[in-house]
């Protein structure tokens, strides 16, 4: 649920840090924020960067690899929009 929403996001707006992140998002859990991100760098689909500071700084951005995903993403989306019934509704 939550990857195609954060590969959104930093394809939107390139670099975000953890915290922009799930502001970005909402409703996302820590846990949950935390977990998909390590997966998606784990599939070399995002890059973090950590900035060896007090306090810690990471920031997160898409890999060549993720930004070679996105125009298949926003395909899927196109598609959506032109399918969606006319009486749907988010549940």
């Amino acid at each position: 649920k939550w990857k195609m929403h954060i590969l959104f996001w930093l394809w939107k707006k390139e670099v975000l840090r953890y915290s922009e992140l799930k502001r970005a998002l909402g409703k996302v859990t820590h846990k949950m924020l935390s977990t998909q991100l390590k997966e998606l760098e784990q599939d070399d689909l995002i890059v973090r960067k950590e900035y060896p500071q007090v306090p810690p700084k990471v920031e997160y951005a898409l890999s060549k690899k993720g930004k070679s995903l996105m125009p298949v993403l926003s395909a899927l989306c196109k598609w959506g929009h032109t399918h969606v019934p006319d009486n749907w509704q988010i549940p």
